[in-house]
């Protein structure tokens, strides 16, 4: 599927931006201008099921390969950054060694959904569509009226079905074994997608890690200023 895309500024230095689940390209406000104003030509998508993209045939067509399959399809090979949020983190993942980009960095990846009834349950997700812009503020209490108001639209056209098509690779183990390329994970704090074990192990296996202190799983609108000082380095 060829997805919807967004971009900021030009020229050839380009960096890839991946949401999350229930979100889209405008969860990146702040941070595509910003690395616009720092001379990189930023292509942001919206994943299938998501913002101004296509929706899928059914929850079957919704599987982490599907999402990767897309971003090969629609975005240019070697940029010298890509970046994935949550679920993005998840479908970069497996797109990365065919996008080849230069380095990459995953923000509170998505890289093991549990399984049992403390794990990854879609119908919390689609229950997400009914709750008011006030207990979506309680929720995320450091997020800007802006962003409130993006993520209840973006909420609002999402295809729900989305969410089951992860179903079948809850307890899966989705670690990469190795970086495709340099990488470096940012983890909120603390991170409920990135146990200090699994932190341990992701080091061993040769990845960067950096936690933004105080800051939830969307890093990038949690803590603006935090989140782009973890870049350091990497842009």
């Amino acid at each position: 599927m060829r997805l919807h895309t967004t971009t900021w500024g030009s020229g050839d230095r380009i960096v890839l931006l991946v949401h999350g689940i229930m979100a889209d390209h405008r969860t990146w406000r702040r941070v595509g201008p910003a690395l616009a104003a720092r001379g990189y030509r930023v292509i942001a998508v919206d994943l299938r099921g998501h913002g101004a993209s296509a929706r899928a045939a059914g929850p079957e067509a919704y599987r982490p390969e599907d999402h990767a399959d897309d971003l090969v399809e629609t975005l240019p090979a070697g940029a010298e950054l890509a970046l994935g949020h949550s679920l993005g983190g998840l479908a970069l993942l497996g797109a990365v060694e065919r996008l080849a980009p230069a380095r990459a960095v995953y923000s509170d990846p998505a890289w093991h959904l549990g399984d049992g009834p403390d794990g990854y349950r879609p119908e919390f997700f689609v229950r997400g569509k009914l709750l008011s812009r006030g207990l979506v503020k309680g929720f995320n209490p450091r997020w800007s009226d802006e962003d409130l108001d993006i993520e209840m639209e973006s909420v609002r056209v999402w295809d729900e079905r989305s969410a089951y098509g992860l179903v079948d690779v809850r307890g899966v183990d989705m670690w990469p074994a190795r970086p495709a390329v340099p990488s470096l994970v940012t983890l909120a704090d603390p991170s409920l997608r990135v146990s200090a074990d699994d932190a341990l192990m992701l080091e061993g296996r040769g990845f960067t890690l950096r936690t933004v202190a105080g800051a939830g799983h969307t890093i990038h609108r949690d803590d603006f200023d935090g989140f782009m000082s973890a870049l350091d380095g990497w842009i």
